[in-house]
């Protein structure tokens, strides 16, 4: 008989470094209200230049889970590592995360997953089958991002500069004996056709032919920046790329909710029978709009993008995290998890605590 996945251990962790809207605000030509108004987000975090990455963030967050656990790095079989802002383009984290754990001896596998705010979810989708098939019983799933470097701190950049952070979380999955506890579904999703919208163009090997085939109006330029976080780049500019606000919102607004009623109704039960929601942290706007076309009471939501903005796949273990350390979610507890994001992805998890 298949066992469900249940979450054994979780933690997370941001950067020190508070970077708030007046800091941000004379980078992009705006000021401080200006970005709250639009987003909800009134600060963020930045990793540190030189010491912080991708993978380091990933490391706490992932030793933390793995305490909570009971267990050691040494009892985990598997690593699933989600995250749009890999420290190399390869190798990918997941390796460099077993190196930081100091488990190479055991030369378990690591699998990287670029799905970007959905990417938590995908990788808990994974990381649960192979649970269920009984391949594994210490699953690591990780999912950090390091976005700071990677955003166009100037007016052309401005409606992804002021959203996007860094930070990371972690679970532990392991297989549980109880039927109705642990992940009981998980649904994935995606469609390409607009996948230019919300796109990190450079560094890329496509060679222009995307976007000439489908987004020809779209130029692929080099730019020579000084940026602020970082200092002036060599080489090929790390451009943001296309960015319609307008488009990924009204995406989101549509699946969203669908991907919420998916995975409770599957399941049998109705909207008010869930406990407890957590939503990637994309923009508080988008939030307040998913709680007002559900009917969801503040008490079963935790947003926390006015603190720490859009970590991307990161957003929801960060959230999860922080809803159960301040005992918002108690065992038995229903919990729905959905993300929206580029690609455009959208996932949802329905999971008993």
């Amino acid at each position: 008989m298949m066992k469900n996945a249940k979450i054994a251990g979780i933690g997370y962790y941001v950067p020190e470094r508070v970077v708030t809207n007046e800091e941000i605000a004379p980078w992009v030509d705006v000021d401080g209200p200006w970005i709250e108004e639009r987003t909800g987000i009134r600060e963020r975090r930045y990793a540190k230049m030189g010491e912080e990455t991708a993978t380091t963030m990933g490391t706490i967050a992932a030793k933390i889970a793995i305490d909570r656990a009971g267990i050691t790095p040494n009892d985990i079989d598997f690593i699933i590592f989600a995250t749009m802002s890999a420290d190399y383009i390869v190798p990918g984290c997941g390796v460099l995360l077993q190196r930081e754990l100091g488990i190479t001896g055991n030369e378990i596998g690591a699998l990287d997953i670029r799905n970007q705010c959905s990417g938590f979810i995908y990788a808990l989708a994974v990381a649960d089958k192979f649970i269920k098939t009984g391949t594994y019983r210490n699953i690591l799933v990780v999912a950090a991002e390091r976005q700071s470097f990677n955003l166009d701190y100037s007016l052309r950049g401005r409606d992804s500069a002021i959203i996007f952070a860094d930070g990371a979380g972690a679970v532990v999955l392991q297989p549980t004996d109880q039927p109705n506890e642990g992940i009981l579904t998980t649904h994935l999703h995606a469609d390409g056709t607009d996948a230019e919208e919300l796109a990190i163009i450079n560094p890329g090997s496509h060679g222009n032919y995307h976007l000439k085939k489908y987004k020809s109006q779209y130029l692929e330029s080099e730019y020579n920046l000084v940026h602020p976080n970082t200092g002036p780049f060599e080489g090929q500019f790390i451009y943001p790329g296309v960015f319609k606000g307008y488009l990924v919102i009204k995406k989101a607004f549509q699946k969203f909710p669908e991907a919420i009623q998916e995975a409770i109704k599957t399941e049998g039960y109705s909207l008010s029978d869930v406990d407890f929601f957590v939503m990637h942290q994309a923009n508080l706007r988008i939030l307040e709009y998913i709680q007002k076309k559900l009917g969801l009471p503040d008490e079963k939501l935790w947003n926390n993008i006015q603190q720490y903005g859009n970590t991307t796949a990161a957003s929801v273990p960060i959230a999860l995290c922080e809803a159960w350390e301040a005992g918002r979610i108690r065992g038995g507890d229903l919990v729905c998890l959905a993300a929206f994001g580029s690609g455009f992805t959208w996932a949802s998890a329905l999971v008993r605590w």
